[in-house]
């Protein structure tokens, strides 16, 4: 019997999991019965900013040491994230039916109707090779699919509305920047920030799956 730790880790990624796949197969039903990349928010985009909020239980998860994840990674990929669907994309209307949105929520919703379903399985001790496999390879294609033809392409497509709206012009008045000159910065500093991240899933993905080629051998 897996302990109450694993229990909990297994009902949360099994709940995520669900929630991704329901939000791809609305993603896809509304492109399918559209024919069109335009509504890629109004299909799942309260469902996503949902899911992508609760996640923040996997920082949590790894300050406490319930994964060993650790914290910063975790926090990037979560921050990076959150700043792009809920500080610019709920908040500006004119970018939400770009087809960069689209583009977004497709690559991650396949990300992560892999990657909670291998760490659900993990967490009971029982998880396939192949969703193993299919987890630490699906990235290399994935991930830079959504940040340079979904977020960052957004991002660049919001910076006119950031500016027209002056957007978080009161939070920032204590800074000496605009939440417009942020952006632009982030832009900039963002395919390095991600670079890390991507760096460290190849590392985990040569650990896992030489483990795995260890285990065959033995």
């Amino acid at each position: 019997m897996p302990p109450p730790s694993n229990l909990y880790l297994f009902g949360y990624n099994s709940l995520q999991a669900f929630g991704w796949a329901i939000a791809i197969f609305r993603i896809l039903s509304n492109f399918i019965s559209t024919g069109s990349f335009y509504g890629g928010y109004a299909s799942a985009g309260d469902l996503i900013c949902l899911l992508q909020s609760v996640a923040f239980l996997e920082v949590i998860h790894g300050a406490i040491g319930l994964v060993p994840s650790g914290v910063v990674l975790p926090l990037m990929q979560w921050g990076g994230r959150t700043h792009f669907l809920l500080a610019i994309v709920r908040q500006i209307d004119e970018v939400q039916e770009l087809p960069a949105v689209f583009i977004t929520f497709l690559a991650w919703s396949l990300s992560e109707v892999v990657r909670y379903p291998q760490h659900a399985f993990t967490c009971i001790g029982s998880c396939p090779y192949w969703i193993t496999y299919l987890r630490y390879t699906a990235f290399i294609v994935l991930y830079p699919v959504g940040l340079f033809t979904g977020e960052m392409w957004l991002m660049y497509e919001a910076v006119p509305f950031i500016k027209k709206k002056n957007l978080y012009a009161d939070f920032f008045s204590a800074f000496p920047f605009t939440y417009y000159t942020f952006v632009r910065v982030l832009l900039v500093l963002y395919p390095f920030l991600w670079l890390k991240l991507y760096l460290h899933l190849f590392k985990q993905r040569r650990s896992k799956l030489r483990k795995h080629d260890k285990k065959k051998m033995k």
